[in-house]
């Protein structure tokens, strides 16, 4: 199934044919007032040079006049390979159709809402036949049903004909045309932009993200240049400082030397708190009791750094390079 942006915003059809594999484009009289365009042929001349192939309408109260304004498009400038004028169905239109044919114009029959339509407009030599399915399901018809009517007659009898599936409102209406098997899918950017979108899909490629960053990236990358340390002499009021600064809920405790002695948490404040009242942050972090700090080193892949999270049930770790405390990972950094 060729796939065609159906458009007349010159913006995103700049940026939908960066794709590279969009076959072509369909514009129509109510896009371009829709947005505001005032010289027609001014745009049609530019969207020819972007779009592979350009479906542009081609009106007309008689065939006559149908036929001259394709060809007074056609003086534009417009190559006849890579051009299809867009005809809608009627006598006049089926008449048009032929001629236009006749001359060696590429045309499609559109506004197709019955497979007789389709019929006439295959009989008279359309390259496409264009059945309308948002608008036609707007009105409570069975549109899906017309559409795959008229691919059937197309293999049938063997019409050199292109089932061209328009007026797509939703992903959903995508699917449809390729389970009726219709040649060419006609769709709105916004919705082409949703075709490859799906939670499950977003999901996986997170957890690849993920996973590349864990085994990839050492633990010295993430560091964020804060290193909240405070003196195992200074009060905890400091140590509640250097949290607030750094953003850490954690501040490593050196000696004198420099030397990590042990770690001083949120977590360990609030317990002080409920064990010694308000008091307790007039103390020094020397009249406190610190266990082994959990460290690593920061060579290590983030990898490592995950296990030693989950293995030891703790938020922060101090990075360290030979006996020197050079930063802390978070948690969340793995994120």
């Amino acid at each position: 199934m060729e796939l065609y942006l159906d458009s007349a915003n010159l913006a995103e059809i700049k940026e939908a044919f960066k794709l590279g594999f969009i076959k072509g484009l369909t514009t129509t009289p109510t896009f371009m007032h829709r947005d505001g365009v005032t010289d027609i042929d001014g745009l049609i001349v530019e969207l020819s040079k972007i779009a592979p192939i350009l479906q542009i309408e081609a009106l007309g109260d008689t065939a006559e006049e149908v036929v001259a304004e394709a060809e007074r498009q056609l003086a534009l400038g417009l190559d006849k390979e890579k051009t299809v004028f867009k005809v809608p169905v009627s006598l006049e239109g089926v008449r048009a159709c032929k001629m236009l044919r006749d001359k060696g114009y590429l045309v499609n029959v559109h506004l197709i809402y019955t497979v007789q339509q389709a019929y006439m407009a295959l009989e008279a030599g359309a390259n496409f036949i264009c059945p309308l399915v948002g608008r036609l399901q707007d009105q409570g018809h069975n549109a899906l049903d017309l559409v795959e009517q008229c691919v059937d007659a197309v293999e049938t009898y063997g019409y050199d004909a292109k089932v061209m599936f328009s007026s797509v409102r939703h992903p959903e209406h995508v699917r449809n045309a390729l389970n009726a098997g219709v040649h060419v899918c006609t769709i709105p950017w916004k919705v082409m932009k949703m075709l490859t979108s799906n939670s499950l899909t977003d999901l996986g490629i997170a957890q690849f993200v993920e996973h590349t960053k864990l085994m990839t990236t050492k633990v010295k990358d993430m560091l964020s240049g804060k290193n909240p340390l405070v003196n195992v002499n200074e009060p905890i009021t400091n140590a509640l400082v250097k949290m607030t600064e750094s953003g850490f809920g954690c501040v490593g405790v050196i000696d004198d030397d420099g030397k990590l002695v042990g770690t001083f948490t949120d977590g360990d404040l609030r317990r002080l708190i409920e064990q010694e009242g308000h008091g307790a942050v007039e103390k020094k972090l020397s009249e406190l009791t610190f266990k082994t700090p959990i460290t690593i080193d920061g060579e290590a892949l983030l990898y490592e750094a995950s296990k030693v999270f989950h293995e030891k049930g703790v938020d922060n770790l101090m990075v360290m390079n030979g006996d020197q405390v050079v930063g802390q990972l978070d948690i969340q950094d793995l994120q």
